[in-house]
């Protein structure tokens, strides 16, 4: 093996343990003999083909097709045009200049699909760079340990040359052990490399990103399917309306110098149609949800916050859960021993070295050194009065540091004992909580070190060294005690308690390394070292957040379990007296199991509402995620986000809803499994990504607000006044301008709204809440209050606005007909007042001040105004193409007073309480979640979680079941009375507690289950046989973390009932004393 790995090495000209050079020009050399690092992502789309894609929208080729031939009519002018035969379908009042600008709309409605599809394929453009853009930071984030001039250095993956001596260890897709690695080929040569080309480089992305847009597309789809049918309606009626006038109840003949007089209608009423369909489909909805993940996405990495996969973004805005590693995530993971147990002595601090045995101290300085990774160090601080730097695991790192306490030098060992002369290493992974290693001794025996989990080391002890250095008998009651006066007090302290012991091993017969179990025992204890890891100072108040929000925050750590509930208790997790909350992995696991040992869905969400999970195993922390996202017993489906960043953590943070990967202590298994990674390890940071998630979906129901409105108004008027006047009182062209404002520009607009602390004080949506269903009744009511106000005004204007104004009519104008200023008001009224209507939709929960924070949003403010002067400039200098009239000065001022009045009409509709519009509950799918009532805030304010929920439910239901208890035992009464007939009869049961004194029934086949929080679900084999029925008070809450359980039998006594059952006993009900 050495004489191969020689051989690579020398054909590379590398060294195994020195690594490569730092000579740039070696290293650009390598890159250009075998090729950089990088895999060439999938070729983008050009321009072109996303215009190419952006014209197979159905809606845009109707229209293309409508255009073309109203454009191919204009230009042909029949003999009989002008012919009386023809009736009263001619032109009539145009003049010959107006004839010849017929088409005009025609090339107007092609340059608008035009403006439209330029505008569509910009955008997913401008979406495919920001997607790479995001690929490519996440690729510059990524480094890799490598050797070069025989130190370890950090480098971004893609600068890897072949050549390099990698550094592997556990958590860089090794699942165990340490080591290095040559590389021998990189990019599109790697064997990932010639898989990706394979397959196409960017496939997965692809598939993402199409996967994501279906979701929207879905809303659009059936949107689409419901404009179809209005439009197909609007057409329908229009043609019969057209046939029966002119040739039933005028009498007219169809004459074929006609027909292109009579097609141009038919075109003229489908292009209607189509102007029904453009404005009835929200084809904006997806470009919205895109902008909003895309803005929140960009903002949230100035937030520390690494999305991975845009629809985390979205996911964590419904987040009901979160299940949080502790170290490094709550706590600064930065650790320091500070009190120890040393040579029967409890150390509170740093004991003075010249106290201690040096027998005793050079052990405990050999056992650190060599037992860590010699990866791990500690480094001179940065600054001058800085703390030292801390490199590698921090558990390690402050065991370093204790030696440097000691005034003793760790690096001085290892250089006498380098990592090469180790014999035996047993790695530390979450199944042994431990690592041992193995050095040769001089007279050749073996020593073995090993540290880990107090509890479980100490186990495997069966010595300790005394204050003199000596070896003193260790029994498992000695154990106990140093357990209950030494590892609790440290625990209950927050500390990570770890034992660090040896053990000898004679020359002779070389011992079976591979037996573990044999190896890792009969140790010797040398100490027991408690180590802080302080709560980050902005964590509780983030907890205390998310709380707020709704937010249930568990816990989830390998620790041990007093070590986890005072942190828990500092973080705000738990409150004092909620003990009962807390389980270890291992109780957990027993709960959740059958008696046959086989998985139970039903016992696991029983156990799930429990807030912290010590010493959990990957198992365990799967389990309980698994349970959470499975639950039904809620008011709603709950959605977890789950925190980690070891290589255990992989799978559940795969199988989270949301999975946040620590960024700085993270593995890379760690990282890769995640949607976010947090580049801070802060929890802090996860509270920001629920703002933001939360943000996203108030974006898209501002923007479904704004936008149902504006469809809601343009397909009545338009279907409404195409019905009553045969014609549109908004052209195509205008309604193509009115869904650029209502689709790309409120995207943009709406979508970039900046999140505030106002989203965390109400709850989460829940599980798979679709896009349609966000619209609450507030919302509702906003909808269809506005509609009422802009409908009214549309219509006053339609039938009575040329008598207000002093102008010619504009309905039933022939063809072709010059754009009349009529028509022209309703057109800029109506953006005017879809212009401040985008006002009041940025704000959906009631809010009277619509423009708080306006100004925090330049994008809003430049759409608006933009859009403004755009108006101005259509209404002015449009003319025909846009069948605009020049209006005047009083004009607009009336068209901004209609304006400015959906403000104030905005005030008029906040103040109609959401309350008492019970017709819009079936309207707006039910009660908004968003909507709190001043009681309900109250009620808030008390922070009720769901574990509390079901522990006010359980006793509830349980003096429910005393009552049913009472009701079933008069009914056995009577059916058993002959039994106890010349006995004395017992006195009137007014309540359980008197039942408690006399004769005991058996009551079979009757088992109440109730689901409590803490049902601890004994086995049938521990269970006694029979057990009788005493009266007790209800029990108080726990003392303890060990819930205890209690369980109700009905039993009947052999001394007062003539004869014995043998029928076995059923519990009546499973109780808790944390009760």
């Amino acid at each position: 093996m050495n004489s191969w790995r020689g051989g690579v090495c020398s054909s590379l000209r590398t060294s195994p343990n020195a690594g490569l050079s730092d000579n740039l020009t070696d290293l650009e050399k390598r890159r250009q003999i075998y090729g950089q690092n990088f895999i060439p992502p999938k070729k983008p789309k050009t321009f072109l083909q996303l215009v190419w894609e952006a014209l197979q929208d159905v809606t845009l080729i109707i229209l293309e097709i409508a255009a073309i031939i109203s454009l191919g009519l204009s230009f042909y002018a029949p003999p009989g045009e002008e012919s009386e035969a023809c009736g009263n379908v001619s032109t009539g009042g145009e003049d010959e200049g107006e004839s010849e600008a017929g088409w005009i709309e025609g090339a107007a409605i092609l340059l608008s699909v035009i403006c439209v599809v330029l505008v569509t394929a910009f955008n997913d453009w401008s979406k495919e760079k920001q997607f790479r853009g995001l690929q490519s930071r996440i690729e510059q984030e990524q480094k890799f340990t490598v050797i070069r001039n025989g130190q370890q250095v950090q480098i971004p993956v893609a600068e890897l040359v072949v050549g390099d001596i990698a550094q592997v260890k556990y958590g860089t897709h090794v699942m165990e052990g340490s080591g290095r690695m040559v590389v021998t080929a990189v990019g599109v040569n790697s064997q990932t490399g010639i898989i990706f080309t394979l397959l196409g480089a960017g496939g997965e992305e692809e598939e993402k990103k199409d996967k994501k847009g279906k979701q929207q597309d879905g809303a659009v789809e059936n949107n689409q399917n419901k404009g179809l049918v209005m439009s197909a309606i609007t057409v329908i009626i229009l043609v019969l309306y057209f046939v029966i006038q002119t040739f039933v109840i005028d009498g007219k003949t169809w004459l074929a110098e006609c027909t292109p007089v009579y097609v141009q209608y038919f075109v003229k009423f489908f292009i209607i149609g189509v102007t029904v369909l453009v404005v009835a489909v929200p084809e904006g909805l997806p470009l919205a949800v895109t902008i909003s993940l895309a803005y929140s996405v960009k903002k949230m990495m100035k937030d520390n916050n690494l999305v991975r996969h845009l629809d985390a973004c979205e996911t964590m805005g419904n987040a009901t859960a979160i299940c949080s590693d502790k170290t490094g995530t709550l706590t600064t993971n930065r650790m320091t021993v500070v009190q120890c147990y040393l040579g029967d002595t409890h150390y509170k601090e740093t004991p003075d070295p010249s106290n201690l045995n040096p027998k005793t101290l050079d052990l405990l300085v050999h056992a650190i050194a060599v037992n860590s990774a010699y990866t791990t160090k500690i480094l001179p601080p940065e600054k001058e009065g800085g703390l030292p730097r801390q490199v590698g695991n921090k558990t390690e790192c402050s065991l370093l540091g204790f030696v440097v306490n000691l005034r003793r030098d760790y690096q001085s060992v290892r250089d006498q004992i380098p990592e090469e002369k180790l014999y035996k290493v047993y790695t530390f992974n979450s199944v042994r909580k431990s690592m041992s290693t193995v050095t040769c001794m001089p007279d050749g025996g073996y020593r073995l070190f090993s540290k880990g989990a107090s509890e479980i080391v100490l186990k495997k002890c069966t010595n300790i060294l005394n204050s003199n250095g000596e070896l003193r008998s260790f029994r498992p009651r000695d154990r106990d005690e140093m357990v209950k006066k030494v590892i609790e007090p440290m625990a209950c302290n927050g500390l990570r308690t770890i034992c660090i012991a040896y053990r000898d091993f004679p020359a002779g017969k070389e011992p079976e390394w591979d037996n573990e179990n044999e190896i890792v025992i009969d140790l010797t204890c040398i100490a027991v070292v408690g180590i802080e890891d302080p709560v980050r100072p902005e964590v509780p108040e983030a907890i205390r957040k998310c709380q707020r929000a709704g937010i249930t925050v568990r816990m989830v750590t390998g620790d041990n379990i007093n070590t986890a509930r005072a942190i828990a208790a500092k973080c705000g997790i738990i409150q004092p007296g909620e003990d009962f909350l807390c389980l270890e992995g291992k109780e957990f696991n027993r709960r959740i199991r059958n008696e046959k040992g086989e998985f139970e869905s039903k016992k696991l969400q029983r156990q799930w509402p429990k807030r912290i999970l010590a010493r959990a195993n990957q198992k365990a922390r799967e389990a309980l995620i698994k349970g959470i996202i499975d639950s039904t017993t809620g008011e709603q489906r709950q959605v977890v986000a789950v925190t980690g960043d070891g290589t255990n953590d992989g799978p559940a943070l795969k199988k989270a809803d949301v999975g946040f990967a620590m960024g700085i202590a993270g593995t890379d298994v760690a990282k890769e499994a995640s949607d976010i990674i947090l580049t801070d390890d802060n929890f802090s940071s996860i509270v920001k990504a629920v703002m933001w998630g939360r943000n996203v979906y108030d974006s898209i129901s501002k923007f479904l607000q704004f936008q149902l409105t504006v469809n809601v108004v343009a397909v009545i008027v338009a279907f409404t006044g195409a019905c009553i006047t045969q014609d549109s009182p908004l052209k195509a062209v205008q309604m193509l301008w009115v869904n650029l404002i209502m689709d790309t520009f409120a995207s943009l607009a709406l979508a970039t709204e900046p999140p505030t602390e106002s989203l965390l004080l109400r709850k989460p949506y829940g599980r798979n809440k679709p896009l349609l269903p966000l619209i609450s009744r507030t919302m509702m009511k906003n909808i269809l209050g506005h509609a009422v106000y802009q409908l009214t005004i549309i219509f006053t204007l339609l039938f009575v606005g040329e008598v207000f104004f002093d102008i010619d009519s504009g309905r039933n104008a022939p063809l072709h007909s010059p754009s009349s200023e009529h028509y022209t008001i309703i057109f800029n009224t109506f953006v005017m007042m879809q212009l401040f209507n985008e006002i009041n939709a940025r704000k959906i929960h009631g809010e009277r001040n619509v423009f708080d924070g306006i100004f925090g949003n330049p994008i809003f403010c430049s759409i608006v105004l933009g859009t403004f002067v755009i108006q101005i400039v259509i209404v002015q200098f449009g003319g025909k193409p846009f069948s605009c009239s020049p209006l005047n000065a009083e004009q607009w001022l009336w068209c901004l007073f209609v304006g400015v009045g959906e403000l104030v009409w905005g005030q008029v509709i906040a103040s109609i309480p959401t309350s008492h519009l019970k017709c819009l509950k079936e309207a707006g799918h039910g009660p908004g979640k968003d909507e709190i009532t001043d009681e309900e805030m109250a009620e808030d304010e008390e922070e009720i979680d769901h574990a509390e929920r079901e522990l006010r439910r359980g006793q509830i239901l349980w003096f429910r079941g005393l009552n049913r208890i009472q009701t079933q035992i008069r009914v056995v009464k009577a059916f058993r009375s002959s039994l106890y007939e010349g006995l004395e009869k017992p006195d009137t049961k007014t309540s359980i507690h008197n039942f408690m004194t006399t004769p005991e029934f058996l009551i079979n086949d009757y088992i109440h289950n109730i689901p409590l929080i803490d049902d601890t679900d004994v086995e049938e084999s521990e269970a006694p046989p029979r057990r009788r029925f005493r009266a007790s008070p209800p029990p108080s809450p726990n003392k303890n973390n060990n819930a205890i359980d209690s369980g109700i039998y009905l039993s009947t006594d052999a001394s007062k009932t003539p004869t014995s059952s043998s029928s076995p006993v059923s519990p009546l009900h499973s109780m808790e004393t944390s009760l």
